[in-house]
């Protein structure tokens, strides 16, 4: 075991490299400890004290402390108000014990300068895990269980069962704490572990070598998944900063568009019910999905998502200002005798004499009205963006430059014609709008 452990983690980490191992006390983490140590790599360990069994947890703390220094291995334990900490940020116990545990990990690990964290998940953890996920509803990636390495996270034991960890243990004399809420089945993986499990190995009692072969499979599956969502990505998607364009041609492209789209849109916080949905819908101009964070707007040819707008405050424009910022932009304003029209959408030449400050740059609302240039009559801004066919998107970040009371120049796409220059325009306010840098 410790060579088919040491010709797993050599794909992983060199020995030079300072790895913090998690460990609990358990059967599961003395093991990993015994390993790492055992193959000369240079180790610290970590121990969360949760204070949730009293005694027992101090005891466990007690027990990983003295076998770090018989070993001289450097030795971090912390203690946590878990219960506080759960009923003040309403979270379950095991998230909240989750959430502390991850963040002292990475104090640690910035602190004392660790590259890798390793945890002690094995096998039948990952045959839990993959479970709970088809039972709560996954893609492929959720099928694929527990990564064996994401981001600084390794997780070295997942090619090795729980019998044979234990074997270990026993084999090496090694010294472990039973947790005693691991044989309750208030847990949903507990009852995986202890109802549902032992009833598929009277299917199949091979039932853990059936899966490390499936696993194997289906960690290939995701690799070729992920070059086919690639190759569609490069066809069917814009990603331009905070804006994320997707074609609808995807359609016709590929059969299930939905769970394509759900891989695109899973990490802004949309669910596959969505995702269907947003399908469904594509015909439907407008429509708009919402996440925590972001908005899906169906628009003619694409899906787009973008962050959720905030309605900024308005900006007072005064008349010595050379540049005023908004959100994300930008405006430039400049004095000229140049009363030639300006082709460009964020760029604005209107008459200086018929304008009065302070101006108002703000976000436009409804109601809202204006002469577009070229017209003698005044439009409603929400059918001028109909009419130019403005995404939805775009129009809920559209801003407007106001002067008198009137709407002198709808940034970014139509002046007022009352404030054009003319022939007999003799002073010139140009305006011109840049992302904000």
């Amino acid at each position: 075991m410790q060579r088919q452990f040491e010709d797993h983690i050599s794909h992983f980490c060199q020995p030079e490299q300072r790895i913090l191992l998690a460990v609990s006390g358990g059967v599961d983490s003395m093991v990993m400890l015994h390993l790492f140590h055992t193959a000369g790599y240079k180790i610290g360990v970590a121990h969360c004290n949760f204070q949730l069994r009293g005694a027992a947890s101090d005891e466990d703390e007690r027990l990983v402390q003295q076998v770090c220094e018989q070993l001289k291995v450097s030795f971090h334990g912390k203690r946590f108000e878990t219960n506080n900490y759960a009923a003040l940020h309403g979270l379950s116990i095991q998230m909240a014990a989750r959430e502390l545990r991850y963040a002292w990990f990475n104090e640690l690990m910035q602190e004392y300068s660790y590259l890798l964290l390793a945890t002690a998940h094995h096998l039948n953890d990952n045959l839990e895990t993959t479970l709970l996920n088809f039972v709560r509803g996954t893609g492929i990636n959720g099928m694929r269980g527990i990564p064996p390495k994401n981001d600084n996270i390794i997780r070295p034991l997942l090619a090795f069962t729980k019998n044979e960890l234990v074997s270990y243990a026993t084999n090496n004399k090694l010294t472990w704490r039973e947790d005693a809420s691991n044989e309750s089945d208030d847990y949903d993986r507990n009852f995986l572990r202890h109802q549902v499990i032992p009833k598929l190995q009277e299917l199949n009692p091979s039932l853990e070598d059936t899966f490390k072969r499936t696993n194997h499979s289906l960690l290939g599956a995701v690799a070729i998944f992920q070059l086919g969502l690639d190759h569609l990505c490069q066809q069917f998607v814009i990603q331009e900063k905070d804006r994320l364009q997707i074609s609808k041609e995807l359609m016709q492209y590929i059969s299930y568009p939905e769970v394509v789209l759900w891989e695109l849109l899973k990490d802004y916080g949309f669910n596959q019910t969505q995702c269907a949905d947003a399908i469904t819908a594509a015909g439907q101009s407008g429509k708009i999905f919402l996440s925590s964070g972001h908005q899906l707007t169906i628009d003619r040819k694409v899906w787009i998502l973008t962050p959720i707008p905030n309605r900024l405050t308005p900006m007072e424009v005064k008349h010595n200002d050379k540049t005023v910022t908004f959100g994300a932009l930008t405006m430039i304003i400049e004095r000229s005798a140049n009363n030639t029209f300006s082709n460009e959408p964020l760029e604005a030449r209107l008459d200086a004499d018929k304008i009065t400050f302070p101006l108002l740059w703000r976000s436009w609302k409804e109601g809202d009205v204006f002469v577009p240039l070229g017209m003698d009559n005044k439009k409603k801004l929400s059918d001028f963006f109909i009419d130019a066919k403005i995404s939805r998107t775009d129009k809920e970040v559209a801003t407007v430059l106001e002067a008198n009371g009137d709407i002198i120049w709808v940034v970014g796409y139509r002046l007022d014609n009352r404030y054009k220059i003319t022939p007999q325009t003799k002073n010139v306010l140009q305006f011109r709008v840049q992302p904000y840098l």
